[in-house]
């Protein structure tokens, strides 16, 4: 086995960490006070790829490895979480399902401008009623004519008012259980589509979340994606790579913090020295860049698997509950090693506590990554 990036991927790397430093960093803060979610950072992300990461060429998009995606997310996360969030959702959800399951002809449509990150995407699955339990699901979808009506609402939606374009499950059969829910391409100004309440969160207060509410939404019946009744196979699908993403994202959460907690502890003295020279914090640190290295690992191992076309549900569970748990340890030891300025929005650490909870939460909450983990490891 070879773990070392290609030569490509290391200028990927170096690229994209380039522009967190120079176009990400410098507002970080002033993003997370304001909750304000920069559209304005849209078209340079887009200029290097990052909208359309996994999106084949033909589409519009760059092309890029499942490893690539990773290495994206993750430096985009070591600087601001809130932002490569927002970027994860746009590719590992709502333009992920479009690619994965569209139609050639919705491809075109949908999932092109996306792509070339003309226009942004969300996915709506979460509903105030279905967290975990997603086939408990009550938005409707009934079919009039040559139509689909949409009644409902979804919860906790990543660009639920700034997407163009969103990918919607809903039931069309409700005696079916989870094999009555399908999913649709619902367009921004669609009648009957509205944004609900904007969330005020803890953490990664610069990716909008809102509520999403469908009242009598009528969409062309040629926004089905697939065949009535797939979209519940098609979300599990949809999750097992997302979670993949959440796991860079975590990463790289992780790697921030840790390089913040190693940068203070340098520079920090107590007692006539560096606090960094104490065996205590010494050994935080190793066992830290240990975790974080091991976390990375699992997180790549998902991702070529995908890049395989070989299945990686328990591989990409794994590495999004090992990878968001010890993003959780880093940060909290990240503040404490800072001390009484880990407290203070004048350091990073204290927003890589905040922000890094989400990750334990988003696409499948760390209880239901070990569900998952069970059910693979009791099945074989």
């Amino acid at each position: 086995m070879d773990f070392r990036l290609s030569d490509e991927q290391e200028l990927l790397r170096k690229s994209v960490r380039e522009f967190a430093e120079t176009e990400m960093r410098p507002h970080v803060m002033e993003w997370d006070n304001a909750q304000h979610f920069p559209v304005e950072l849209l078209p340079k992300l887009a200029g290097l790829g990052l909208l359309g990461i996994q999106v084949p060429d033909a589409y519009g998009g760059a092309g890029m490895s499942g490893v690539d995606y990773c290495v994206c997310i993750e430096e985009l996360a070591r600087v601001d979480p809130s932002v490569s969030l927002s970027v994860a959702a746009h590719n590992g959800l709502g333009a992920s399902h479009i690619s994965m399951f569209a139609t050639a002809e919705q491809k075109r449509t949908f999932l092109t401008p996306l792509a070339r990150g003309e226009k942004l995407a969300a996915w709506g699955l979460t509903e105030p009623g279905s967290g975990s339990d997603a086939a408990a699901m009550r938005t409707t979808a009934v079919r009039e004519g040559g139509e689909w009506v949409l009644n409902g609402s979804k919860a906790f939606i990543t660009h639920g008012t700034s997407a163009h374009t969103m990918v919607v499950m809903a039931v069309t059969d409700r005696a079916k259980g989870s094999k009555g829910i399908s999913a649709f391409i619902v367009e921004r100004g669609t009648p009957g589509l509205a944004a609900g309440k904007k969330e005020d969160k803890l953490g990664m207060r610069a990716s909008e979340t809102s509520e999403v509410i469908f009242q009598n939404c009528r969409i062309p019946a040629s926004h089905l994606i697939g065949e009535e009744g797939q979209g519940f196979i098609q979300t599990l699908q949809v999750l097992d790579a997302g979670r993949i993403g959440i796991a860079a994202l975590a990463v790289g959460l992780a790697q921030g913090a840790f390089e913040a907690a190693r940068g203070y502890t340098a520079q920090r003295k107590q007692f006539g020295r560096t606090i960094a020279s104490f065996p205590s914090i010494q050994e935080r640190l190793t066992m830290h860049e240990a975790h974080v290295e091991a976390a990375r690992l699992l997180t790549y191992r998902a991702a070529w698997l995908k890049d395989q076309g070989r299945r990686m549900t328990l591989e990409s569970a794994m590495a999004k509950l090992f990878a968001s748990e010890i993003a959780v340890r880093m940060s909290e030891d990240c503040v404490q090693m800072h001390g009484g300025y880990g407290f203070v929005k004048d350091y990073p650490a204290e927003k890589y506590f905040r922000d890094v909870k989400l990750a334990t939460i988003g696409e499948g909450t760390s209880e239901v990554q070990r569900l998952v983990i069970a059910r693979q490891l009791l099945a074989a």
